[in-house]
């Protein structure tokens, strides 16, 4: 029989709109989806009752972007540009793990999202040299633990590190350029085999903690291989995810290894469509803007993360007037130092008011909230099942204490919300009608307890991840140099700018 739980007396954000009534209502869960919703006290049919009186129930935010392999190296870098802090990151993330501590580091991440009003996540994994199924297994598990939806990606490519950079050649010497050509990686067939299998297993519309497919980036794939990420996607049904013009220099590398920048190279070689998430897409045209409206794919916005980098604001004014579905994304916490969705769901707003004086087209907290939840729904292939609070949708759900102080006074609960609460009023979590919070308190795992040991597994690491980190300080000079040139390179004129000058 199916469970039928009654959350009582909240009020509520419901539907597309996150209309607001000061009446109290109930609402009916019936196994992991939303019965009914009524005022309060008129709802008896039921198995339990719950008392949120004095909470504010929105839907669970949708953090479309992160990278759990960064949780150990959090508030490790500052200040470096994405191209030379990604190797520091890389190397790091080539620390030999056990599965316990891959479970610990996947934990904490999930801690943080759950703390910060997200129901889902998702993961996009760097597997290292191998495929290490037992470690692959704890993300997984860790995730089952914590009680989030979570879809994990295996930030799949088939070049080298280095050469997904211009100018090399050029710059590298030849012996560094041979070492990082020869590092190990997994085969495509490993890649696309792992995926294949697990879309069977955990498909994401059938299970909680599922996978999507993830190209990790144009640059980092053949023209070939991402055809074949593609097909996959379309033979299993699974989201896609891959990064794309992040940086000003990814527009330069575009521009060398296709004649165009990259999203009008996906778009000509057929891989975008609806449920593919562009992720970052700050430097865009507006041919890109307009392939990505006819194709229907998402350009997925990590404000925070492009703050912390220096990679420039993506111009959401102008994608969302064309049509194109914004979802919101964290990114990783070796760049960005937290994985609140909160604060980046206040920054995507306020981010907004400094790329221009007309403040018509600024965007607004109602705007922030619906890419944070329903457009992270839409590029997922949960369209009208998650992001929303109405009958029939899934039952992710987040209760705020109205009693603190971003609530009070209370004027506005949406901007209140937007701009005003970081995690300190999160006090009730429902997960596909699992409720996964309560009273402040987590459920599905023993926090204190676990805290303690990630405490105790990093101290034990922190020696070789200081080692890795300071060996790639050869790369780094070298990229440096690539940086500096592909500065004095031009880009399309029409590009929006993304910085300040």
């Amino acid at each position: 029989m199916t469970r039928r739980i009654v959350l009582r007396g909240a009020y509520a954000l419901l539907g597309e709109e996150f209309e607001f009534d000061a009446e109290p209502l109930d609402v009916l869960v019936e196994g992991d989806r939303i019965a009914s919703l009524g005022a309060a006290g008129t709802v008896t049919d039921e198995e339990e009752v719950i008392d949120v009186g004095g909470l504010l129930l929105a839907p669970g935010l949708v953090n479309s972007h992160l990278h759990s392999h960064e949780h150990f190296m959090k508030g490790r870098t500052e200040n470096l540009p994405l191209e030379l802090w990604m190797h520091q990151m890389r190397g790091a993330a080539a620390v030999p793990m056990t599965p316990r501590q891959t479970y610990l580091r996947t934990l904490v991440g999930a801690i943080e999202a759950l703390r910060s009003g997200t129901t889902t996540v998702v993961d996009d994994l760097i597997l290292g040299a191998s495929i290490d199924r037992e470690n692959l297994e704890a993300v997984f598990q860790a995730y089952e633990d914590a009680g989030i939806r979570a879809l994990v990606g295996f930030a799949m490519a088939n070049r080298p590190v280095v050469d997904n950079f211009p100018f090399v050649e050029e710059v590298f010497p030849k012996s560094l350029l041979a070492q990082l050509r020869a590092m190990p990686r997994p085969t495509e067939a490993d890649y696309l085999g792992l995926c294949a299998e697990l879309a069977r297993s955990r498909h994401p519309q059938s299970s909680r903690v599922g996978v999507l497919v993830s190209a990790s980036a144009p640059q980092r794939c053949t023209e070939e291989f991402l055809a074949a990420c593609r097909r996959l996607a379309d033979d299993h049904a699974l989201p896609v995810i891959t990064h794309v013009q992040e940086t000003r220099l990814q527009v330069v590398t575009g521009g060398l290894f296709y004649g165009c920048p990259m999203v009008e190279y996906l778009d000509r070689i057929g891989f975008l469509a609806p449920n593919t998430s562009l992720i970052h897409a700050v430097w865009l045209n507006p041919r890109e803007i307009e392939a990505l409206a006819r194709t229907g794919a998402t350009a997925q916005h990590n404000p925070w993360s492009n703050l912390t980098l220096g990679s420039g604001v993506q111009p959401v004014r102008e994608l969302l007037e064309a049509g194109v579905n914004v979802s919101l994304g964290s990114d990783g916490t070796c760049s960005t130092v937290t994985a609140n969705m909160l604060t980046v769901l206040g920054s995507a707003a306020s981010l907004s008011k400094i790329r221009g004086g007309d403040y018509s087209r600024w965007l607004s907290a109602r705007e922030a909230l619906t890419i944070a939840t329903q457009g992270g729904a839409n590029a997922l292939g949960f369209a009208g099942k998650l992001g929303v609070l109405k009958p029939g949708a899934l039952a992710d759900l987040v209760g705020y204490r109205l009693d603190t102080v971003a609530f009070l006074p209370l004027n506005d609960p949406v901007r209140q919300l937007v701009y005003a609460e970081r995690g300190a009023g999160v006090d009730f979590s429902m997960v596909s009608g699992r409720v996964m919070m309560r009273g402040g308190k987590l459920l599905g795992i023993d926090e204190p307890r676990i805290l303690a040991e990630i405490a105790a597994e990093h101290a034990r690491l922190v020696e070789q991840l200081d080692l890795a980190v300071a060996a790639v300080s050869p790369m780094l000079r070298v990229m440096d140099e690539i940086y500096r040139r592909c500065l004095a390179v031009a880009i399309p004129h029409d590009t929006y700018p993304a910085r300040l000058p």
